[in-house]
């Protein structure tokens, strides 16, 4: 082989590895824009789609006027919400706390009617459906935090007594429980002490407060056993 074809060899060499070269380059290109892709289609799918998936909602068997009554009455919440005389809490009123009031309708909405004339009139108790009930391992004392620590309900509640009507409850499909315990964000970041109401909450109210007993999580004797049955 003479020596010009040798060049022209080595030129041929280099033009085909630089079009190899440019062919992976782009191939490379290709693969980190469909991961881009991928991982914002990923995403979208966790923050959007997933939570539809993983809650449903129920609606409630009416809509309550919480503001309405809240002005009605003297003593705020604990004229429904009261705590017995043993020290246990109320909870959700029983239907024998509104017939005083409801025996018969007073108003003309809607939602009256439908308490009055199906559950007053027919004597059963509404089956709410409760935003802030813990899982059933959860001890919690509502005289602990609201008649020994002070605490306002909307530490926990929110401005619930403020509301006109009655928003879908909203339970976790695998587990039951309502999403107000586990919280709107998905990624469980949280702007108010009422956006959430799980243990790591719980400790970090504890925590600030700079409250310590005898027995929780903070001291590390019979932890367990101060939240959980």
């Amino acid at each position: 082989m003479s020596t010009l074809d040798e060049k022209a060899t080595e030129v041929m060499d280099d033009d085909s590895a630089h079009a190899k070269g440019a062919n992976e380059s782009g191939a490379s290109g290709y693969i980190i824009l469909f991961f881009i892709i991928g991982f914002a289609a990923s995403m979208v799918l966790g923050w959007v789609a997933f939570p539809k998936l993983l809650y449903s909602q129920k609606q409630q068997p009416f809509s309550f006027n919480h503001a309405m009554h809240v002005a009605e009455v003297n003593n705020g919440c604990e004229s429904c919400h009261f705590f017995r005389d043993d020290g246990s809490f109320s909870g959700i009123p029983k239907l024998a706390q509104c017939t005083g009031c409801h025996d018969e309708t007073m108003g003309e909405s809607e939602a009256e009617a439908t308490f009055v004339e199906q559950y007053v009139w027919e004597e059963r108790e509404v089956p709410w459906y409760s935003y802030s009930r813990q899982p059933d391992c959860v001890f919690f004392s509502h005289a602990a935090h609201v008649v020994g620590a002070k605490m306002d309900c909307v530490t926990c509640h929110g401005h619930i007594g403020e509301s006109e009507s009655s928003r879908p409850y909203e339970y976790n499909r695998i587990t039951g429980y309502s999403r107000d315990i586990w919280g709107k964000n998905i990624a469980g970041l949280k702007k108010n002490s009422w956006d959430r109401m799980k243990m790591d909450d719980c400790a970090q109210c504890h925590k600030e407060a700079g409250i310590v007993h005898t027995s929780s999580v903070q001291t590390k004797r019979d932890a367990c056993f101060v939240c959980h049955k």
